[in-house]
């Protein structure tokens, strides 16, 4: 765990620079705007160790997998987003010595990223080897009011030396990913053009063939004597060298417009034309009003999902630091983007769609976007559905099963590790869910049986396929599979997921009740050949499937054979063993009792009110003191459960774990990219956990506490076409309808009516 961001309500800072937390710097001050992302990259050069990345929405290259043993049933490729252009590059010399901070003497250096507004400022002074001393101020934006266009200003200052300096703003796009399997280059180029006016790039990528296009037009004013220009290019980079003479004391000022325009949106003919036109309106607006506008934009974003924690600056900026990422990555506008894991600030874990979007994602878009943001998220499984189809058929499923893929940026599945890629089918679960949650939090009963039944069959019919009968139990079980804890692979009978499989098979007969006779039902099952002996079938699985229980301790088993292991909490392992993925072989790990993240826990959060409190804290006292928390995952879900539990330290502990996982690096993998999708697990912590807040039968409940030393909090979501605001002081709770329809609330499980423009004043219990 590191502790060199400075604490504050709305920036994230970093006083003095430290070579070694670079790219983990990258990763916390990156910014998008939901199109394309920026990791906090230096614009001069740096010869030290970084991650570059210019992320564009939707595009992505199907690396070829690479494993040493092949399996029947691998996908080909691991799909990954790809670096694109280095559109703020700027490079610096003055007298043919260049500006970079990995050779010169860094005497001050300050980086801030406002989250409020929405922009990146970097400040330092710096002397160079030959003694020059030189104070740089960068001020950087990716729009969020022109979702093309990414600026910034880049303002050098002598400070003890007159001559000649050389700037050099340029497009490169002779890029690579830094998670390339075989070292491959994933861009082609088209075209390109150098121009003091207006140069670009025009890059595809191979097999995908997505086209980008990458401008840029600069300016510079202030204490610079031109003397020369030159455009030079070269294959997939251009660049304006400008040489003149720069004055001591006096700053000079480069502004850098840029645009990425993809194929996803235009034809590939009209790329140059609107990448142009968008470079050059906005160079012509100019650096201030762009700004002007883009901090409108953002806050118009935090009018809606901002959380005010009063007493806690920690807490404040962990869980806004978490929003601000969340609202860059995605803003729902086009239902073929989906969530990567690491957003727009790394490349890990491919850039592609996870099971992430549905267990953790949802809840925050729900409550805090317009209705369709959210239907946009479930509708993107909808329209992968027939890839899902496919995948099942290539592992043998049949008669429509889908199994939805581990890892996909178009539906097919491509990750390749067997005991994820086969056996974590849990997953197939949590989409099924996230259309009951959807339907339940805003109440679009149509989307059922429009869409959602058509994606509950297809799974139900995968998970009566997946299990089988067991003879010597009598009931049906599901052996080879991996929950939840990637720690365990290869199990039979985990809890998790039977329970959710159960779930789906349940869920789906409920709804085909509801329609029954309907139209609409049945040309639906005339288009899926659907015959009533499989609903007799998947009733018969719920009659009679095995779910592990010990009786001795009252608790629900992981799976089959986890109670042989040598049981024993995590606070046994040396401080300098973890975190044990990073430490451990992992034949050790997966001998140990250690829990990556929730497993059965996970399935007692989806579905707590099916147990009594003592169940819960049963189980909570049994599998929490084993898990170790090396997912990012993990942490929400156990501060959720630790507040229905009265547990306030644990769920506080639980919450800044989850809200500083980046900013602080708790799990040593920061500079790899944010975790964004556990970003929203942050927002389920503090709404689900510390507010109580939950949907049932589509009603809103809420039950809300302060941690000891908090003085208060309010939080503001959206609920069935209402804006409410919640606020909740020391002993004292205020709901305020901020829409002109009523709604019947409940607090602390007493029934109010809350009229429009009302408020509910309570005691907190």
């Amino acid at each position: 765990m590191k502790n060199y961001i400075k604490h504050h309500p709305w920036s994230i800072i970093e006083e003095g620079f430290v070579p070694e937390y670079n790219q983990i710097s990258e990763s916390i001050f990156s910014l998008g705007n939901g199109m394309f992302g920026q990791r906090a990259n230096f614009e001069e050069q740096y010869s030290g160790e970084s991650l570059q990345g210019n992320y564009v929405a939707g595009v992505y290259y199907p690396d070829k997998t690479r494993v040493g043993w092949w399996k029947n049933g691998y996908p080909e490729y691991f799909a990954k987003v790809l670096n694109a252009a280095n559109w703020i590059g700027i490079h610096i010399s003055f007298e043919d010595e260049a500006l970079d901070l990995a050779t010169c003497e860094v005497e001050h250096f300050r980086r801030e990223l406002n989250m409020k507004e929405g922009w990146l400022k970097r400040e330092f002074t710096a002397k160079m080897p030959s003694g020059k001393r030189v104070k740089v101020e960068a001020t950087r934006i990716c729009s969020m009011a022109r979702t093309k266009v990414g600026a910034l200003s880049y303002q050098v200052t002598p400070l003890n030396f007159s001559g000649v300096a050389r700037i050099v703003p340029f497009v490169d796009f002779d890029v690579i990913n830094a998670d390339s399997n075989y070292d491959e280059k994933f861009w082609n180029e088209q075209h390109r053009k150098a121009s003091h006016d207006f140069s670009y790039v025009v890059a595809s990528t191979k097999k995908t063939d997505f086209w980008v296009a990458t401008g840029m037009k600069f300016n510079i004013s202030g204490g610079f004597s031109m003397e020369s220009a030159q455009e030079f290019e070269r294959e997939k980079y251009v660049e304006v060298a400008v040489t003149g003479r720069v004055e001591e004391g006096k700053p000079l000022t480069i502004e850098k417009y840029a645009a990425n325009i993809s194929s996803m949106y235009f034809a590939k003919t009209q790329l140059v034309e609107v990448c142009e036109k968008e470079v050059l309106e906005a160079a012509q607006v100019g650096f201030d009003k762009l700004l002007l506008e883009h901090k409108e934009a953002w806050a118009a974003k935090w009018q809606m999902s901002d959380i005010v924690i009063d007493g806690d600056v920690s807490a404040q900026q962990g869980i806004r630091f978490n929003i601000f990422q969340l609202n860059q990555t995605y803003t729902g506008e086009d239902e073929r983007l989906n969530i990567g894991p690491k957003g727009f600030t790394g490349e890990k874990y491919g850039g592609s769609t996870y099971w992430d979007t549905e267990a953790y994602c949802l809840a925050f878009y729900l409550a805090t976007s317009d209705k369709q943001v959210a239907r946009n998220l479930v509708l993107y499984r909808y329209k992968h559905l027939q890839k899902a189809i496919e995948n099942a058929q290539k592992l043998g499923f049949t008669n429509g099963a889908a199994l939805y893929p581990m890892v996909t940026m178009n539906g097919e599945e491509c990750h390749n590790e067997w005991e994820i890629t086969f056996e974590e089918i849990h997953r197939n679960g949590a989409i099924a869910y996230a259309i009951y949650d959807y339907i339940n939090y805003h109440g679009d009963e149509d989307y059922l049986i429009d869409y959602g039944l058509e994606v509950l069959i297809a799974i139900s019919r995968f998970w009566a396929q997946r299990v089988h009968w067991s003879k010597q139990k009598g009931q049906y079980v599901m052996h080879g599979v991996t929950g939840p804890n990637e720690y365990e692979n290869n199990v039979n009978n985990n809890w998790y997921t039977s329970k959710i499989a159960l779930w789906t098979l349940q869920y789906t007969l409920e709804g085909l009740q509801k329609y029954k006779g309907t139209t609409q039902l049945n040309e639906l099952f005339q288009k899926l050949n659907f015959k009533e002996a499989e609903t007799e079938k998947w009733q018969h699985i719920l009659d009679n499937m095995y779910l592990g229980y010990d009786e001795k301790r009252g608790v629900f088993l992981q799976q089959d054979g986890f109670l042989d292991k040598e049981l024993m909490p995590v606070s046994d392992i040396p401080a300098g063993q973890r975190p044990i993925n990073q430490n451990w072989s992992w034949d050790r790990i997966l001998r140990s009792c250690f829990i990556k993240q929730a497993d059965t826990l996970q399935g007692i959060y989806l579905f707590e009110d099916e147990f009594d409190l003592e169940t819960i804290e049963r189980n909570f006292d049994f599998y929490e003191p084993m898990t170790v928390h090396e997912s990012s995952l993990s942490p929400c879900v156990h501060a959720i459960l630790a507040s229905k539990l009265g547990r306030k330290e644990k769920a506080y502990e639980m919450y800044l774990r989850t809200a500083r996982l980046d900013l602080d690096d708790y799990n040593n993998d920061t500079e790899d990219g944010c975790h964004t999708t556990s970003m929203a697990g942050t927002w389920m912590a503090f709404a689900k956990g510390f507010a109580g807040m939950r949907v049932r039968s589509g009603e809103l409940y809420f039950s809300p506490y302060l941690p000891d030393h908090w003085d208060g909090y309010s939080f503001k979501i959206k609920f069935r076409e209402r804006n409410l605001t919640i606020k909740a002081t020391k002993g004292h709770v205020t709901i305020m309808n901020e829409s002109a329809d009523d709604l019947g609330i409940y607090l602390f499980d007493k029934k109010y009516e809350l009229a429009g423009n009302g408020k509910i004043d309570a005691p907190m219990n």
